[in-house]
């Protein structure tokens, strides 16, 4: 299945440090271009987000955006429409140095403190973090999906999950987990692509209704080497656009030549307890 090669849409990527792997063969050193990318991604998300009642206005920023403290140590992928207008993003936190569930984003999930399914969520993050270790593959949460109302029904939705893919391998394979809403089929997408649900002794975590958001949502995992097979042939030649396009870092050229091209290997796993 082969997905918008003539979209009307471009990538750009913001990483959250100069230091970006070799792969990605159009590096800006540019803070004031990535921080407006960012204002803009936020105004999206604050828009989408608070137009789906999924937050408050009163959780904005004066001027509109939808501002996590995570956003400056993620990956973005973006979708931009011919104006520079930010018309759909995906984020990819880089937590594989985490030592444990309690360092990742995910606690912060409602069915971490659920009474009947909080461990059993603990634990089914911790196998998937383990089995990224002895695999040597990076881990991590993808979250922040968002696309423009006027982009929806369009290819753009599917474009953006399948890109953030092809980011994951440019990366070095990763793992990870995500939390995705049932609004506008979100959880039902990311399982046609490839997600699958957490899991404990082969037995599913059930769908949860989160407080914070007023919704149901589902805990997922995802191993970017093993996508939908339907869908392998889109994501290699997205990889391709995206390791082409734009990766706009933080800080300025003078300051940040010589750290780009930094090792950037696969982890290690981790060694075995004594």
């Amino acid at each position: 299945m082969v997905i918008g090669a003539r979209a009307q849409t471009r990538f750009a990527v913001l990483p959250p440090s100069p230091a970006v792997p070799g792969v990605f063969r159009n590096i800006e050193i540019d803070s004031r271009r990535r921080g407006d990318l960012m204002a803009r991604m936020q105004r999206l998300r604050g828009r989408v987000y608070a137009g789906d009642q999924a937050i408050r206005k009163s959780d904005l920023t004066s001027d509109g955006r939808h501002k996590m403290s995570i956003d400056e140590h993620s990956w973005h992928v973006l979708s931009l429409d011919q104006d520079d207008n930010v018309v759909a993003c995906l984020r990819f936190l880089d937590e594989t140095q985490a030592r444990g569930f309690d360092d990742l984003f995910v606690r912060h999930a409602a069915m971490a403190k659920c009474p009947t399914f909080g461990m059993r969520f603990r634990t089914a993050v911790e196998q998937s973090l383990r089995l990224a270790r002895q695999g040597a593959m990076r881990f991590g949460e993808v979250g922040g999906w968002a696309v423009a109302e006027e982009h929806r029904g369009t290819a753009e939705p599917l474009r953006i999950i399948l890109a953030t893919y092809g980011l994951l391998e440019l990366l070095g394979s990763c793992a990870g987990v995500a939390t995705a809403t049932f609004r506008h089929s979100s959880a039902r997408i990311l399982r046609k692509i490839g997600l699958s649900a957490l899991a404990v002794g082969g037995e599913e975590l059930p769908p949860y209704q989160d407080p914070q958001y007023g919704c149901q949502m589902q805990a997922l995992q995802f191993d970017s080497r093993r996508p939908n097979p339907r869908f392998r042939e889109s994501i290699a030649d997205l990889t391709r656009d995206l390791a082409m396009a734009p990766v706009v870092c933080p800080g300025s050229f003078s300051s940040a030549f010589g750290r780009v091209w930094l090792n950037f290997d696969a982890p290690k796993p981790a060694p075995a307890a004594a």
